[in-house]
């Protein structure tokens, strides 16, 4: 079958856009690409009838690809369980190495009296205690929890253009009115907003077929937005810069390297940076792999709000740039530091436009990935506290013989 093109000339550019024509119905213009055989189509009804078997097979093949990683002997594994017992040991210096120093006399009774209390006031005792305090998360307990949005029921109903912008729509004094007296409409400024712009083919910003492992490295950037706003509790635009520091941190996708070729590489590399000893008191392996479910919840959306998603993290990195010049650090630092921010910016658009271009069923194969790997992390865990157990129990038993 030959494909078509034709030409549309635009009234603001003089530059022609190629576009191709649906190889299924050959009526409307492809504005999607088959993810398994690239071929182009324009509906979700053309993609379910472009290729029973590739729709199917594509997805079965990707789900046991992930059910093969949870075999007992799986590098991954292996990687996880070392996870847990460097974040294990950690946890037990720690808490070896505190103290039960309290405040002195002279700060309680200043707090008492309901003055302010500096901290310069405090002794250096006393200075220490409040570090470890702020290192262990205790103080976080204070503060109310945030809800993601991700998880209210406006998430569902985001609407986006055809070409994945905003909706514009003029509110006239009426709408401002009946909004303010019904309470009970839901509010989708909690939502990010998506793009301005309309977002363009994927064949206008490369010319080279994407990679079959662009849906394995979305869930890397998922992830890593998921860990970024919880440690931020939601608000990101308090420090732009160290949270867009955060996201280089955490992502492997996003900064220059070697990319995962599997959905349990990408979740476990982030999984290790989340339980590194700089984020240990946010949560520990426990919160790391509830994180997972953030994804899962995320993926069980549509697209449009994976490109809302997409686009907040596009303004934290861009936001983050754009605060790193006047930051007052070397020269060849910032210049590091700025090429960095500018390769993960560009690569979140690229996510974007992807995104976009991407049918539901992409969404629902992704999902069964990260199942697979929340039940290969599950069964980790449990092997590696039964394991714990027994050796407890032998030293116990060899005290009680010696006795």
């Amino acid at each position: 079958m030959k494909t078509v093109l034709t030409r549309e000339a635009s009234v603001s550019s003089s530059i022609p856009e190629t576009r191709l024509v649906c190889r299924v119905c050959q009526k409307q213009f492809a504005q999607y690409t088959c993810p398994r055989c690239n071929s182009r189509y324009c509906s979700l009804p053309c993609y379910k009838g472009h290729s029973l078997r590739c729709t199917e097979s594509f997805m079965h093949e990707n789900v046991m690809d992930e059910m093969r990683q949870i075999q007992p002997e799986d590098e991954t594994k292996k990687k996880m369980l070392d996870i847990l017992k460097r974040f294990h040991s950690e946890e037990e210096t720690e808490c070896e190495e505190e103290d039960d120093s309290t405040l002195s006399e002279e700060t309680i009774q200043t707090f008492l009296s309901g003055k302010n209390i500096r901290f310069e006031d405090l002794s250096n005792e006393e200075i220490k205690q409040f570090q470890r305090a702020v290192a262990s998360g205790i103080l976080s307990k204070m503060i109310k929890p945030w809800e993601p949005w991700w998880l209210k029921p406006s998430a569902r109903m985001v609407s986006l253009g055809r070409s994945g912008n905003q909706l514009v729509r003029a509110i006239d004094e009426h709408d401002v009115q009946t909004s303010s007296h019904n309470t009970s409409e839901i509010s989708f400024s909690e939502i990010p907003a998506g793009p301005e712009a309309p977002l363009p083919s994927l064949d206008r910003l490369s010319h080279i077929d994407p990679s079959p492992l662009l849906a394995v490295h979305l869930l890397d950037v998922l992830y890593t937005y998921c860990f970024t706003l919880r440690l931020y509790n939601g608000d990101w635009h308090c420090d732009p810069l160290e949270a867009s520091m955060v996201v280089l941190t955490i992502s492997s996708v996003l900064k220059e390297g070697t990319l995962p070729e599997t959905a349990a590489e990408a979740l476990s590399n982030c999984l290790e940076e989340a339980c590194s000893p700089m984020y240990r008191h946010i949560g520990g392996f426990q919160f790391g792999v509830g994180l997972l479910d953030d994804v899962i919840k995320l993926l069980s959306l549509n697209s449009n709000t994976l490109i809302c998603l997409l686009c907040d993290l596009r303004r934290l990195i861009l936001a983050g740039g754009k605060m790193l010049k006047s930051e007052k650090i070397c020269m060849a630092e910032k210049e590091e530091n700025r090429r960095m921010l500018k390769f993960s910016e560009r690569k979140i658009y690229f996510f974007m436009c992807w995104v976009h271009n991407q049918p539901t069923e992409t969404w629902s194969c992704m999902d069964g990935m990260v199942k697979a790997e929340k039940a290969s992390l599950a069964s980790v865990e449990y092997d590696y506290s039964q394991s714990k157990m027994e050796t407890s129990g032998a030293k116990n038993s060899v005290l009680i013989k010696e006795v």
